[in-house]
């Protein structure tokens, strides 16, 4: 693991802490509903830092006999466990929801809760931009997971920010159980995307089109290069595949060139491409399979 990854894995956690005591801290002191889905869904942040944590350093151990790609997936899976347990979270907020619908309360020294609640969702805010970003500058889907967690958090603390601060100002008490529920169904699609993100990441779906066309058009450039060189169009790449492993890519393809070419030239071309590839995708690992031209599958098309 990069220490990098790990050390903002390890400082998720002691803001996720902080958040939750300022949060804890507005719930009580209102015990309110809405504040209690916010106070509910921090909790949540906190153990999804740990399980962040452990997930990275279980990703960052080297393939071994048992797992010759390494343990990079293990940020997918992690981050699946991260989108359930916010479906679960969703679920008791809704709960506590209803139950408060059924026996309302006043809400108690509002001034103070909203003032506890707001220092906590910009720090939040901060911190959520900060994991995304460089979760995806380090290719840590569990960084990015964790930040998307967090993001998801925000949103709901300032619709909860606003209601309380309408209940106060209206006087509407039924407000208050009313927002703690649309906060409550707003986790709840946050989880089931983030569960939705991670399932892709399992099955080894293909990265982004826009990923893909620069991949292509690397490999393109390369080869018209080598057709020119050559003074020959029989250069080809076909069967294309690439899959994301956690912080590491994995990519294979065929790469045609004439017949009468040597080992060594061939060589050379799949470590320009090598190269190349690896320098527009971090962590990335090629295996090009050379063909002689016979095997060319789409005369005229240099990336297929």
């Amino acid at each position: 693991m990069s220490a990098r990854a790990e050390s903002f894995a390890w400082w998720s956690i002691a803001v996720g802490v902080a958040v939750l005591a300022l949060k804890l801290g507005a719930w009580r002191v209102t015990g309110g509903a809405a504040l209690f889905s916010d106070a509910a869904e921090s909790t949540l942040n906190v153990a999804t830092a740990v399980m962040t944590v452990a997930t990275l350093l279980w990703a960052a151990r080297p393939a071994d006999a048992s797992h010759n790609y390494g343990h990079g997936k293990a940020e997918f899976f992690a981050a699946v466990i991260e989108g359930v347990l916010i479906v679960i979270a969703a679920l008791l907020i809704l709960d506590h929801a209803w139950t408060v619908w059924r026996h309302p309360a006043p809400l108690e020294r509002p001034g103070l809760g909203l003032f506890l609640t707001g220092g906590a969702t910009a720090a939040n805010a901060l911190w959520a931009r900060l994991l995304i970003r460089n979760g995806t500058r380090l290719s840590s889907p569990a960084l990015v997971a964790d930040g998307r967690h967090i993001l998801s958090d925000v949103v709901t603390s300032v619709g909860v920010f606003a209601g309380v601060a309408l209940v106060v100002t209206t006087g509407l008490g039924w407000l208050d159980p009313l927002v703690g529920a649309l906060a409550a169904v707003m986790v709840l699609v946050s989880g089931f995307h983030l569960i939705g993100d991670s399932v892709g990441g399992l099955l080894d779906a293909a990265p982004a089109e826009a990923v893909r066309t620069r991949i292509s058009s690397v490999l393109a450039a390369i080869l018209a290069d080598e057709a020119g060189y050559a003074r020959t169009d029989v250069f080809e790449v076909h069967d294309l595949r690439v899959r994301q492993a956690g912080r590491s890519a994995f990519m294979e393809f065929h790469l045609v060139v004439p017949g009468a070419m040597s080992v060594a030239q061939a060589h050379r071309i799949c470590d320009r491409m090598e190269t190349a590839l690896k320098e527009e995708m971090t962590g990335l690992r090629v295996t090009i399979h050379v063909e002689p031209e016979e095997k060319a599958k789409h005369p005229g098309v240099a990336v297929s």
